[in-house]
């Protein structure tokens, strides 16, 4: 009886940690004087080094030829790819009867994302998502979705571009081994996921048993306290996301995730036109997809520096493009996609994070 009560009680307890948790938001810790000087130093390498790949001088000619209004559309684009993921986050808080403008949603968003690229990739994105959701006043269970369903949709359109540009390479018998075998390594990971979160649903407890078990065990090797409510929290917030994508409430989340991805190719595209290299739409996709899915499986080098700008540069020359080109249109295009906002997000983070 003793046991039975003593159980019954941690028990309880447990499941009040686990409430708590998912009322009260994590809080969002910002080393940015710790990790900013790595990035920028890694940053800075691949943007002096790349660029010797191809001729220095002719790159430089590249650049000073690029057409204005081209560079200008492409600014256009990637603005306008930030209101898709504000629409992403208003659609998803949408479905729990809850309500955020989608301009806000962009800034979290863009806030959020400089968080991942220090601390903890899309674990901490999605921390700062849920936190600073939770401040304008949606419920947990809403702010949860904003942070899990974004990352879900996101990365399933980039795989689908991604098994898209795979099967264009291989008709015009230019799939390299390199990029066979990364795409073999992507779609693996994705299909252990995949089965790994199926099993999940199917026995919940079990799963949420063995990643508290896992997490503790990296806890350890860090030689870092640990508590198993956060994580039993965070397991908890995806089988609600995948609940609800069960339940139907995939379409408007899905436009949204797909303005964000459309626009953010569009931009690329703008800058092959403003070199003076137009692109057709298959090689435009054989690009982007696969590099941007190694980058955000590459989460130790943050927002994939070096393995994007690399394997994007690789991919557009292999398909005839000239490289001074290819590497003035791939850097230009980071800077616009990931540098800019990445620097525009401190700030709004900090701003955020006191209001």
């Amino acid at each position: 009886m003793i046991i039975n009560r003593n159980e019954s009680e941690s028990r309880q307890k447990s499941e009040s940690s686990v409430r708590k948790s998912l009322l009260s938001p994590p809080p969002v810790v910002l080393k940015v004087g710790r990790y900013l000087p790595t990035l920028i130093f890694i940053g800075l390498a691949v943007n002096l080094i790349l660029p010797q790949l191809a001729s220095v001088e002719a790159s430089a000619h590249v650049i000073k030829t690029m057409i204005p209004w081209a560079v200008l559309l492409a600014t256009l684009s990637q603005g306008i790819s930030y209101v898709g993921a504000g629409y992403l986050i208003n659609s998803i808080v949408a479905r729990v009867n809850q309500t955020i403008p989608i301009l806000k949603g962009a800034i979290i968003t863009l806030g959020a994302s400089s968080i991942g690229m220090l601390a903890g990739g899309p674990f901490g994105n999605a921390a700062a998502t849920y936190e600073w959701v939770r401040k304008y006043g949606v419920n947990a269970e809403g702010a949860g979705l904003a942070g899990t369903l974004p990352t879900i949709f996101n990365n399933s359109i980039l795989m689908v571009l991604a098994v898209a540009g795979i099967l264009h390479l291989l008709v015009v018998h230019r799939l390299s081994s390199i990029v066979f075998f990364s795409f073999v390594l992507i779609l693996t990971l994705f299909s252990l996921g995949f089965v790994s979160i199926y099993w999940g649903i199917k026995n919940q407890e079990s799963f949420t048993f063995v990643i508290v078990r896992i997490v503790a065990y990296f806890a350890r090797l860090l030689h870092k306290s640990y508590t198993p409510a956060p994580t039993q929290a965070s397991v908890s917030r995806i089988f609600a996301a995948l609940e609800t994508l069960s339940n139907g409430g995939w379409q408007r989340p899905l436009l949204g995730a797909m303005i964000f991805t459309s626009f953010d190719m569009l931009t690329l595209y703008f800058f092959f036109i403003a070199a003076g290299f137009p692109v057709g739409l298959e090689i435009l996709v054989v690009g982007y997809g696969l590099p941007i899915l190694l980058g955000k499986i590459a989460f130790l080098l943050p927002g994939g520096i070096g393995v994007v700008e690399s394997t994007m540069v690789a991919l557009y020359t292999g398909l005839g493009v000239p490289g001074s080109i290819a590497v003035v249109v791939v850097l230009s295009y980071r800077a616009f996609s990931f540098w800019i906002p990445t620097m525009i997000g401190f700030p709004i983070a900090f701003y955020l994070q006191r209001t």
